[in-house]
Parts: structure tokens; C-alpha cells; sequence
């Protein structure tokens, strides 16, 4: 089938469409930016003006949004209203776009696991209610989510999807650098929870959901197996052979995101304790259970 990715020039985007395109799925990229070394269709958006060029693609297509700026930034106002707006803007373009246009048949939109807030010890399902905050997680996720209740596709799945494991991508990167810097100790308390995918399910679940046509709504896209951070520097330190590093005290991990690395603490300090619920009641089989088997597959350490 034709499948529309809006958004899809990032690390996840480009696996996507890779893994269908070798499937022989047409592949077609909404971008800002044409790249011809991605050697996929490419058609030009501004991620807010509804454009016959582009939206005519729409109708019967398999759509995947993942259109929005990275997390990794100060939580500024500034940067939650860019974080909101980069995501809520594309969506309600889509949307627009298909009522105008024409519907794709089935609409796959990611989100996030950080619309559960900071979960703490709580087992967190599809159907765990949205948190109130933070803002730049919880609040950025219901606007987005938000944006896409009108769409007027024959089958809509929201992606609510946990740190997708993956090469060279910002967040993995950092962990491997601090831990080979011998930094790897726990963060803060160590207790919050870290959900997780190993980047091949990630995949597979794409393909899962395509064929399985009684999946719709919220999809909770997670590792049945969530960490602590406090188990997560550990492996970390195991795959990578460094020794026990001393932990890193809440009021460093302030300071040293906001003034060294010009990030969010809350993204190392909070955590979800999600599972997949209703992949696993479908029937779906995850290959990656267990964090540290997944990072030295991934990483062809073991």
C-alpha cells in the first residue's frame, strides 16, 4: 500500500520506512526539508498549511504521523510551546487535510508514555487515565493526542510509545557517553521507572498492528518489562565493563541538565511503570524482554 510519513525523516522515521519500503509498500515522505540521499518520495510541507500537493496522497493511504520537535531541550515556556505546537500544528494540517481530501484507511499516530505524568510506583495500562503534568510531558501529550479524536480515518491507533532503543539516537548516546566516562551511577533516587523498546519490536509491532485490524485507540508501545533507572545503570555498566559508579544526587542532575547539557531533569527524574497491555492480550510476542539483553543485542555486545 501507499504509506504517508509525516515526520519521517528522524531516527525512528527513516526505520519505518525502511522496514515497510522492503516489504514493497510505496513510501512517501512529508518533510520541511527534501533529502535525496533518504532515496524515498519526498514532498515538501510546512507541517501547518493544508496543500493539495501533499494531501492528496492521503486518501486510502496508510498514514504515520510522527511529526514534532525533540523532547531533549530546557523546559523554557518557550520550548513547551514549541514542543506543543510542533506536534498539535501537523496533526490538525492531517486532519484537515482528510476531511478536505480524502481519509487514509488506517492512521498510525505516535505518542507518548509521558501522558501518564510521573507514574511513580503504579502499573500503568492502556487504559490508565492521562496524568495533570508536568506539562512538557503529560500536557504536550494530551494536546497531541487531542488533535488527532476528529480524524476521520477508518481506523485510528494512537502509539503511546516508551524510549524506543535504538543506534545513535540522542538519549542512547548520552547514557553510553557518561557511562564510559565513568558516570554511570543511578540518578537521583534510582526508584523511577524506565519504559522501554528495543527498536526490532518496535517494528514488528508496526507490522502487528497493520495486520490486526481489531487494534484501535490507544496502544500502549512498550517492552512488557520496564526497569528502574537504578537496574538501567547497571546494565549499562555491565555491557559497557565499567565499575560500580557512585550515584548522582537529584540537585546535580538540576544543575547538570539545565547548565551542561541544556536539557529537561524531569525526563531523567520521572519515570512510567507502563506495559502492553493490549499488545499482549492480541497476542503479540516481544524478542526483547529484558533491558540488558536488549542493549547488548543492539549494541552486538554479547
Amino acid at each position: 500500500m501507499r504509506v504517508v510519513i509525516a515526520g519521517g525523516t528522524g531516527s525512528v522515521g527513516r526505520a519505518i520506512a525502511k522496514h515497510l519500503a522492503n516489504q514493497g509498500h510505496e513510501i512517501v515522505l512529508l518533510t520541511r526539508r527534501v533529502r535525496a540521499e533518504l532515496g524515498f518520495d519526498q514532498i515538501h510541507w510546512d507541517g501547518r498549511t493544508v496543500d493539495q500537493a501533499w494531501a492528496r496522497e492521503l486518501a486510502g493511504s496508510m498514514l504515520i504521523n510522527l511529526a514534532g520537535e525533540l523532547v531533549d531541550r530546557v523546559p523554557t515556556k518557550r520550548n513547551i510551546d514549541l514542543l506543543e505546537r510542533s506536534r498539535v500544528e501537523p496533526t490538525l494540517a492531517l486532519v484537515e487535510a482528510s476531511k478536505v481530501y480524502g481519509a487514509p484507511s488506517l492512521w498510525l499516530q505516535m505518542s507518548t508514555l509521558a501522558i501518564y505524568g510521573d507514574g511513580k510506583e503504579v502499573v500503568l495500562d492502556d487504559d490508565a487515565p492521562a496524568a495533570d503534568g508536568p506539562r512538557q510531558m503529560a500536557g504536550v501529550a494530551k494536546a497531541w493526542e487531542a488533535a488527532v479524536r476528529d480524524a476521520p480515518a477508518g481506523r485510528l491507533v494512537i502509539l503511546r510509545t516508551g524510549i524506543v532503543l535504538q543506534k545513535n539516537t540522542p538519549a542512547l548516546n548520552r547514557l553510553l557517553t557518561i557511562t564510559k566516562a565513568f558516570l554511570g551511577g543511578t540518578v537521583g533516587s534510582g526508584q523511577q521507572w524506565v519504559s522501554w523498546i528495543h527498536i526490532a519490536d518496535f517494528l514488528r509491532v508496526i507490522d502487528f498492528i497493520i495486520a490486526n485490524h481489531g487494534i484501535s485507540g490507544s496502544v500502549n508501545v512498550t517492552s512488557p518489562n520496564p526497569t528502574t533507572n537504578r537496574d538501567m545503570m547497571r546494565s549499562l555498566r555491565r555491557v559497557l565493563g565499567r565499575p560500580w559508579s557512585p550515584p548522582t544526587p537529584r540537585f546535580a542532575i538540576t544543575l547538570g541538565s539545565w547548565i551542561l547539557f541544556r536539557t529537561d531533569p524531569q525526563l531523567a527524574l520521572t519515570g512510567r511503570r507502563s506495559v502492553p497491555s493490549k499488545l499482549l492480550a492480541a497476542g503479540f510476542e516481544f524478542e526483547h524482554t529484558e533491558f540488558e539483553e536488549a542493549l547488548s543485542e543492539l549494541l552486538d555486545l554479547e
